[in-house]
């Protein structure tokens, strides 16, 4: 088994971003890839507002943020990016676009290169027989903010090696993580627990029970949440909460995991949460306001 010494992460997105902070930070030198080509830039600046933050607050020093942020650069092709020792897959949570860009790196990766993907609630067995080396794949399922959460989850594939699962391990607590092994069922264990929760809040909302503040306000201070379920639906994405609860219906195929139609109806609308600037509140003041 190669040691890992360089990694690549595939999608510069929010979650994307934060690995590549948390990897860089390990120590290891990040090539970061997207094919929406401003999207590493924009990438580079909010790691680089992050490690402001982390440096005013005294939980780093300049220099070691300056470091970490040298270690960050943009890899020009996907093709460059299958040159790192581990190719961590962190684009959008669909399907079908993961293993479109899992089977245009098989053919640019070298004999060891291990692959990965962060998703959140798919298949690895599935997404590895998109690629020319299921043994080598694994589900590396960082939690959002990735530089701050301490959980990776490790999931492995029906043909996942076990060489593969000892590095997945090493490389997760190299970057001081904690790591836990879920099974690959639907949604592994955090999302499978966590989405149902969210969507059962939802429902809460959808039928009138409580408005917005009040389901919030019902659980941080009923069962000591830090954030309450729809505030923390905003903060993960809604269209993420929604593609989580639809791989678990389809999966599990259980009513009890059926979409709420309120959170369809969100997500259709482009209400996804923080990153739209709407959802369950609004962000376009200096407060979040409900929308409901």
């Amino acid at each position: 088994m190669t040691s890992i010494r360089s990694v690549a992460i595939v999608g510069a997105g929010q979650m994307g971003a934060g690995i590549a902070q948390a990897v860089a930070a390990g120590g290891y030198q990040v090539m970061l890839y997207d094919s929406a080509g401003d999207r590493v830039p924009q990438a580079q600046a909010v790691i680089a507002a992050s490690l402001a933050r982390q440096v005013e607050r005294g939980l780093t020093d300049q220099g070691a943020a300056d470091a970490v942020l040298a270690r960050i650069t943009a890899s020009p092709s996907l093709a460059a990016a299958a040159k790192a020792d581990l190719v961590i897959e962190a684009a959008v949570e669909d399907e079908a676009i993961k293993k479109a860009i899992l089977a245009e790196l098989t053919p640019h990766l070298g004999v060891d290169t291990l692959l990965a993907s962060n998703t959140s609630s798919i298949s690895i067995t599935r997404l590895a027989a998109a690629t020319d080396r299921p043994e080598r794949f694994i589900g590396l399922h960082f939690m959002k903010p990735a530089p701050v959460m301490k959980l990776v989850e490790i999931i492995r594939g029906i043909a996942t090696s076990a060489a593969t699962y000892d590095a997945a391990i090493g490389f997760a607590e190299s970057l001081g993580k904690t790591t836990t092994n879920s099974e690959d069922f639907p949604a592994f264990i955090v999302n499978r627990i966590l989405a149902p929760m969210i969507n059962e809040a939802i429902y809460t909302l959808y039928e009138g029970v409580g408005d917005v503040a009040s389901i919030d306000t019902a659980l941080k201070l009923g069962a000591n949440h830090p954030m309450g379920p729809l505030e923390l639906a905003d903060f993960m994405g809604l269209d993420v909460v929604l593609a989580i609860m639809n791989v678990l219906y389809e999966g599990l195929a259980d009513s009890k995991y059926r979409p709420c139609p309120l959170l369809v109806k969100y997500v259709e609308a482009g209400w996804l949460g923080r990153k739209s600037g709407r959802g369950f509140y609004d962000y376009s003041g200096d407060t979040p306001v409900p929308t409901r």
